[in-house]
């Protein structure tokens, strides 16, 4: 089961005098990352990298921001997928102390960074929701309601026409019950649209 975070969480690394800014965050998606990674480059206008990975809305990146290929985002980036995470923008500030680490110690170093934040992370279990739409009789309208309510299903549209027109989310995981409860309930003349 992916997880995100309850709250933004931080790390500072000293390495051979670089300094490096750890912080793993929730994000809705690309856009709010790439604004994030904005607002560090204007809070750390002295810091060399802002590196960084993101795992949101099915979608993942990473950034090495001049580091040498392949050991800053990509390494961050794995961390997050050996979390099972889901909905997080991982960002590391380097301030260059003078000292290069060679590809070997960068990687450790995101890797650390990214790894020591989120030794702190209080981690909320993502729920998948499926949307689905159920046409019934006016009859079984109430029934169809009370079966929303037992499995935890958020009822988001109503239209009454010739029949009762329901719109609703449910978890993933109980999906599949919950249709078998509503065609019992209606004795299969539910009918299901898309």
């Amino acid at each position: 089961m992916p997880f995100t975070l309850a709250a933004p969480v931080h790390s500072e690394l000293l390495i051979k005098k670089s300094r490096f800014l750890g912080c793993v965050e929730p994000v809705t998606g690309r856009e709010q990352a790439l604004a994030r990674v904005q607002e560090l480059w204007a809070e750390h206008p002295g810091a060399r990298h802002v590196c960084w990975a993101l795992l949101a809305g099915g979608h993942s990146a990473a950034h090495d921001d001049g580091e040498p290929g392949g050991t800053a985002g990509r390494p961050m980036l794995e961390v997050l997928r050996h979390q099972d995470l889901e909905g997080v923008l991982a960002t590391v500030v380097r301030y260059f102390g003078g000292v290069k680490l060679g590809a070997g110690g960068l990687v450790r170093a995101y890797t650390d960074s990214v790894a020591r934040a989120l030794d702190s992370a209080e981690r909320i279990p993502l729920l998948r929701m499926r949307t689905l739409t159920v046409e019934v009789d006016y009859p079984s309208e109430g029934v169809v309601r009370r079966e929303l309510d037992a499995h935890g299903a958020a009822l988001e549209d109503v239209q009454h026409a010739a029949g009762v027109t329901m719109v609703f989310q449910v978890a993933e995981d109980r999906a599949d019950a919950l249709i078998a409860r509503i065609a019992d309930a209606t004795s299969g003349r539910a009918v299901w649209g898309s």
